[in-house]
């Protein structure tokens, strides 16, 4: 189905999915196989985790998707019929807080959060700061006319004195990352909430390319469903970096191309690095634009997730990579906050910020029923599906290569995945808030952990929750500082 005909499609009551129907209709609305639907072993319906929210049913059903489609291209390749995929709720839904639960020596992980970061009372309501990065922090405090290192009341005082969305625009003009609290009803009055597709994966045929699966992909493999695929990504926290790890888990060789000029986010990238080898890469530059140009000859996959239209300038757009490599054909994969139409297309934004700008905090703190102005999911629920989404995403666009040719644009947004929760329904009242959470590694029953050896010592994490009979499922590679690696694709082993 194509992206305008998913978009334009009515959508169904989904209140009563289970994560078994949310697979089935994310599939059929892709234009997959049917039959291979019958392989897919989901079932439950715990909680799991203390929200208003279905979140346990979103994590066992993006985490589910994307290990189908590896079923799926691991069956092609090989001639066989879609082996059994698994994924147990339980740990799909502790794995939904992987950057939280690991220990690197026997360390907890340090929090990612900054001094100024998170929910502050406005003139008029409250907005949400975003402050993991230093530059947003000092940007954030010169657009209040604070000093850099101001501290959080000082801050506050200053925040007190704005009208909500007045700050809201403040920061997107000056490239910050604000976001209002807004109830349902006010989101849903914005042109943007119009402007979010109801299908959270957005999948459109940008350009003609042999049909086939990639060269280094057409011979039969054992281990792995993805062994082969080789993801160029350039991105930065969970969202977009959970789909490569998402794809490395299957075997893919994901190069992990980050900036220099970007500081070292530990907690995430510990985590998020799982599987990827890294590189840094100064765009800047014109020795690091051909740098990634080089790189890029050799990807099947271009995944970014970075501000939309920041890398288009750079003649790295969907259309004009198709172009480039039409001898072959590409798949671009685009990670964005808001989606790529409407006035918030080319916003930046978290998931805490999509949060609370779209109506979820103040909807969860209204079931919780303490007073609040909001209340946050108890895990960054919209940045792991939208990272699942998008693996699934670009696995559904390999499959219809290889059926029918073509280079493909893959579109997954955070509000995207919010639409799409949200139109899951919410349990009543409070009855979804009676299930543990998982904060801390010791909350986690150990057979969903494993213990590896990292470039930073031991590491202690939660395993892919993912299985499929008759492969192998994880990392062959630990993390590592960023820039650790050769910048050049693995060559592929010929049995």
């Amino acid at each position: 189905m194509s992206e305008s005909s998913i978009t334009n499609h009515p959508a169904p009551d989904r209140t009563t999915f289970s994560a078994q129907d949310t697979v089935r209709y994310i599939w059929q609305g892709l234009g997959l196989p049917d039959e291979a639907l019958q392989s897919l072993q989901i079932s439950g319906d715990e909680k799991c985790l203390p929200s208003s929210f279905k979140i346990a049913d979103l994590a066992q059903a993006s985490i589910g998707l994307s290990a189908l489609l590896a079923a799926l291209i691991h069956a092609r390749r090989n001639s066989i019929p879609t082996p059994i995929v698994s994924v147990p709720r339980q740990h799909a839904a502790i794995e939904f807080n992987s950057e939280k639960l690991y220990t690197v020596a026997g360390q907890p992980v340090p929090s990612v959060w900054g001094p100024i970061g998170g929910l502050h009372k406005s003139a008029d309501g409250y907005v949400r700061v975003h402050d993991n990065f230093l530059h947003h922090r000092h940007g954030t405090a010169a657009l209040l006319g604070c000093s850099p290192d101001a501290d959080r009341p000082e801050v506050a005082a200053k925040i007190a004195g704005w009208r909500s969305t007045d700050l809201e625009s403040a920061g997107i003009n000056s490239n910050l990352v604000i976001a209002a609290l807004r109830s349902y009803s006010e989101w849903d009055a914005l042109p943007q909430a119009q402007a979010v597709s109801d299908f959270p994966i957005l999948l459109r045929r940008i350009g003609d390319a042999p049909v086939g699966l990639p060269r280094e992909m057409r011979e039969a493999n054992a281990d792995k469903c993805l062994r082969g695929l080789r993801v160029l990504e350039l991105s930065r926290v969970i969202a977009a970096p959970v789909s490569g790890r998402t794809l490395a888990a299957h075997g893919a060789d994901v190069l992990w191309v980050t900036s220099p000029n970007l500081p070292d986010l530990p907690s995430l990238d510990r985590d998020c690095g799982r599987g990827k080898r890294t590189v840094q890469v100064d765009l800047l530059t014109p020795e690091g634009q051909k740098e990634l140009d080089a790189l890029l000859d050799g990807a099947h996959v271009f995944v970014q997730g970075y501000r939309p239209g920041s890398l288009a300038s750079r003649g790295l757009s969907s259309d004009t990579l198709a172009q480039k490599f039409s001898h072959r054909g590409i798949i671009c994969a685009n990670m964005s906050a808001y989606g790529p139409t409407g006035p918030w297309a080319n916003n930046r934004g978290f998931d805490s910020l999509v949060q609370t700008c779209s109506g979820m905090n103040v909807s969860e703190a209204e079931h919780y029923g303490a007073g609040e102005p909001a209340r946050a999911m108890p895990c960054q629920a919209l940045d792991h599906a939208a990272g699942y989404f998008l693996a699934s995403g670009i696995q559904a666009a390999l499959y219809k290569q290889a059926t029918e040719g073509g280079s493909w644009e893959v579109n997954v947004s955070l509000a995207g995945v919010m639409k799409y929760l949200r139109s899951l329904g919410q349990f009543d009242g409070k009855d979804g808030f009676g299930s543990r959470g998982y904060n801390q590694i010791t909350d986690v029953p150990e057979e969903y952990l494993e213990i590896t050896e990292t470039g930073f010592g031991q590491m202690k994490a939660v395993r892919h929750s993912a299985k499929v009979q008759g492969t192998e499922i994880g990392w062959d590679i630990t993390p590592n500082p960023l820039g650790s690696d050769d910048k050049k694709w693995l060559e592929v082993t010929r049995e």
